[in-house]
């Protein structure tokens, strides 16, 4: 491949994509925010389901997210419960047109950019794009969110059958089932290295 005349650093390049990617999110009548609250919601575990967790992964404010969810509420995307052990906490999820949608989510031709990469390359991006988010919002003092089987207060079960689930948080000491262990939690603290 030719290599570009035109050096960018790579806070312009991630800057760049950025814009490409946004530029691409404005189609099925959304918007980029309203793209990754369903983004977001389909990969959120029952801690992170809410419009507070939203706010705190989009980096955003509550009022904000709340406008979001009223146009996604509203095109029929999504939906709020009220949670069974407090009848003031939302929990949101959502509707089987929200997940239809999301197998038309715009970032795809992103994906298929980078699965053309060599294994290599997609590898080295993943694990420097990571660590460079995780750099600055620890710079920032964001909320580090990750995947659950990845936290430090993941805790995998010895004896199957002892609890509800096959694993347990270390925060709540709720049993955790294996495919909530792939999920975003709002709780995420990154493991020791």
């Amino acid at each position: 491949m030719a290599e570009s005349k035109l050096k960018l650093s790579i806070s312009e390049l991630l800057d760049r994509v950025g814009r490409v990617t946004r530029g691409l999110q404005f189609v099925d009548g959304l918007s980029p925010a309203q793209w990754e609250a369903l983004r977001f919601l389909s990969r959120a575990n029952r801690y992170s389901c809410g419009p507070s967790a939203l706010a705190d992964f989009l980096g955003t404010t509550k009022g904000t997210v709340s406008q979001t969810l009223i146009a996604l509420e509203n095109k029929g995307y999504l939906r709020r419960l009220r949670t069974e052990r407090d009848r003031r906490t939302v929990r949101l999820e959502l509707t089987p047109a929200g997940r239809a949608l999301l197998k038309r989510d715009p970032l795809l031709v992103v994906d298929d950019a980078v699965a053309g990469l060599p294994a290599g390359e997609r590898n080295a991006i993943t694990v420097g794009l990571d660590q460079l988010l995780r750099d600055v919002q620890q710079r920032l003092g964001a909320n580090n969110f990750g995947v659950c089987e990845a936290c430090s207060l993941f805790a995998a079960e010895g004896a199957a059958g002892e609890h509800d689930g096959p694993h347990r948080c270390g925060l709540t000491l709720e049993p955790i089932s294996d495919s909530e262990t792939r999920l975003i939690c709002v709780n995420y603290r990154v493991a020791a290295e």
